[in-house]
């Protein structure tokens, strides 16, 4: 891949994605086939002045082994070590970078109860941690760049080597990296969004109603207080940052207790290693009562069955079928791009920041307004050409939001 792009590419990560500031930590998380870029990235985030660059390594096969052959019980406890190392920097007000990039199907032969296990434990440990990014006290970013597993299943019929450089083509353009100036095309993209946020905050509607030929029929009830968000995110103190790079969504929570009827996934959810197809949801008065899968059913059970929170939704988000990422026809196997091609909704957590003042709102309060709280937060696909969404206000007047799979202002 042209070294050029891969500059463009770190430095719009660094001062668009984290934008680090003067004298501030990036904690970047890693799979180790990443180096290259990560070094990339670690480098380029010294020269924009941070004051540090830590770099925590993972490697997802020896991830497999450890699943396979471990003892039970080291799924069953969470090292003390790694929760202070979070904690830690989390404190000292650091920027937090995930570097997305997995072999959709590596974990498909291992006990998905001991993925969820460990998964549960380790969402226990690290709650205040993921709640102060959810609630963006705390810089966050996630990006992705290509491995070699990853890019054989996304283009099997091309030499691995071509499907390397053809990922990163595909990941690159996602991102406008492939623009003059990627900064600038961003900027002009988080206008766009804006647009879509004013016609959703304006309207404040009450429920949406999403139905399509897959036999998707679901009513989302959104709570009083709701805010429809995306493009970028702010701290408290006003630092700017881009949460999920690429983004195409506007996105807000629905109401725990509010949502009923049936959902039908449209693309395949890679969770954990797992691949998950063709799912059904059913929900009543907000959780889920019945699902199915063609595939994948019981990683599918146990994300549904991590915790109380799990059985209800935590996000609806937005997403036009003629978006950038849906017209290129890819099918990524990775949520963050997969989920920037679709509409989609999220099991587990909701983002306080999506209730008016909810980043300062206690777990009482947030859950009196009817916000889920979950130790897991998982998107799935729902878009397709035929989706169409009817909002309903307040005073029970119905407007289209979207139609065809695309918005309708």
């Amino acid at each position: 891949m042209d070294n050029v792009l891969l500059e463009k590419y770190a430095h719009l990560v660094v001062k668009t994605g984290v934008n680090i500031q003067k004298g501030q930590i990036l904690v970047i998380t890693s799979p180790i086939e990443c180096a290259p870029f990560t070094r990339m990235v670690a480098r380029v985030a010294y020269q924009e002045g941070a004051k540090d660059v830590v770099v925590k390594w993972t490697d997802e096969l020896f991830l497999k082994i450890r699943y396979k052959h471990a003892p039970e019980e080291v799924f069953e406890e969470f090292p003390e070590w790694i929760k202070e190392f979070y904690m830690y920097y989390m404190k000292q007000g650091a920027a937090f970078l995930s570097i997305a990039a997995s072999d959709p199907e590596l974990m498909k032969d291992v006990d998905p109860k001991r993925i969820a296990k460990e998964r549960k434990v380790s969402s226990i440990s690290l709650k205040e941690y993921r709640e102060s990014l959810m609630s963006n006290r705390n810089v966050w970013s996630i990006v992705s760049v290509p491995t070699r597993a990853w890019a054989r299943k996304v283009f099997p019929e091309l030499p691995e080597d071509d499907a390397v450089e053809k990922l990163w083509e595909a990941i690159l353009k996602a991102v406008r990296v492939d623009t003059e100036d990627p900064v600038a095309s961003w900027e002009e993209h988080k206008n766009n969004l804006k647009k879509s946020l004013e016609f959703l905050n304006s309207n404040n509607f009450k429920l949406l109603h999403f139905k399509n030929s897959l036999g998707t029929d679901l009513k989302i009830e959104l709570p009083e207080s709701h805010i429809w968000l995306g493009g970028s995110d702010y701290t408290p103190e006003g630092i700017e940052f881009i949460a999920n790079m690429p983004t195409e969504e506007v996105f807000t929570l629905p109401k725990k207790t509010g949502v009923n009827g049936t959902v039908v996934s449209s693309k395949p959810l890679n969770y954990n290693g797992n691949l998950i197809e063709n799912f059904t949801l059913t929900f009543k008065d907000g959780k889920i009562v019945d699902f199915k899968a063609e595939k994948g059913y019981e990683s599918l059970k146990q994300l549904i069955e991590t915790d109380e929170g799990s059985h209800y939704l935590g996000e609806v988000a937005l997403v036009p079928y003629d978006s950038p990422i849906s017209k290129s026809n890819v099918l990524f196997y990775n949520t963050l791009f997969d989920e920037n091609a679709s509409c989609h909704l999220a099991i587990g957590k909701a983002y306080p920041v999506c209730i008016k003042n909810g980043e300062n709102m206690s777990k009482e309060e947030l859950e009196k307004l009817g916000v889920n709280d979950s130790l897991t937060h998982v998107d799935f696909m729902i878009g397709t050409e035929d989706l169409e969404i009817i909002g309903i206000t307040a005073e029970g007047k119905e407007v289209p939001v979207f139609k065809k799979g695309n918005f309708t202002y």
